[in-house]
This record gives structure tokens, C-alpha cells and sequence, in this order.
């Protein structure tokens, strides 16, 4: 058996993720994976002196944020509970962060504002700039 079939998928992917890191794709990264190869994933970041926040998710899971200083300090502002309990604004910022799709979190802020009822009315900005 080949070295790279006994990494698992998990450890696979987390290498990617930090190559694409270190490559300047991405400033910070959430990684969600299973807590048996936490200790894995930290002895990988700190032999590359990387920074990192590991967070419970339940169900034997752990979010591992990894980056840029500056991003993992605004990370511990921000999400301080599960992410599934941020709220729009929280989860809106977040993506960004993350350098999702702008329009995409954009879709998804105003969907989450009308689902909590929060916003008093319909988010007609997106039906009005197509």
C-alpha cells in the first residue's frame, strides 16, 4: 500500500488547504473535520508556524480556522458560540472573510434576516439590481 492511501481524506484535504494558505489563495481557511486528527492537524500547522483557533462543533467534529493573525484575532471576537447560532451579520462577516462569493453571502444575509424576522420587511435590493 502507497503512503498517500494511508492519509486519510481528512489529512488530505487539510494539506491542500494549507497549500492553497501559503500560496496567498487564501488569508484564513475553516476546515471542519473529525476530532480524532486534531492533534494531526496542529503538529502540521505549527511545524509551518501557522496560526490556528480549533472550536468543538459536537458529534465528534472540530472547526479548525487557520491564517493570518489579524483574521484568527477577529475570529475570537466573533464566534464565540457554534457557528450554526451567529447571527446574519456575524455569518455575513464571517463569509467574507472566508472569501466566499460576495453575492452569494449577500443572497444568503438577506435570507437569513427574512427567515429570523428581524428585518420588518422583504429584502428587495437583489430583485432590483438584476
Amino acid at each position: 500500500m502507497q503512503q498517500s492511501e494511508l492519509i486519510s481524506a481528512d489529512m488530505r484535504v487539510l494539506s491542500e488547504q494549507i497549500y492553497q494558505y501559503k500560496k496567498g489563495v487564501r488569508q484564513m481557511v475553516l476546515y471542519t473535520f473529525h476530532k480524532r486528527y486534531e492533534s494531526l492537524a496542529k503538529e502540521k500547522l505549527e511545524r509551518q508556524h501557522i496560526s490556528y483557533i480549533i472550536q468543538p462543533v459536537g458529534n465528534d467534529r472540530v472547526n479548525l480556522f487557520f491564517g493570518r493573525k489579524a483574521c484568527l484575532n477577529t475570529i475570537r471576537y466573533l464566534v464565540q458560540r457554534p457557528l450554526s447560532d451567529l447571527t446574519p451579520e456575524e455569518d455575513f462577516i464571517l463569509g467574507a472573510m472566508l472569501g466566499y462569493d460576495i453575492t452569494v453571502q449577500c443572497e444568503r444575509y438577506c435570507k437569513r434576516k427574512e427567515d429570523c424576522g428581524s428585518s420588518g420587511k422583504h429584502c428587495s435590493l437583489l430583485s432590483s439590481i438584476s
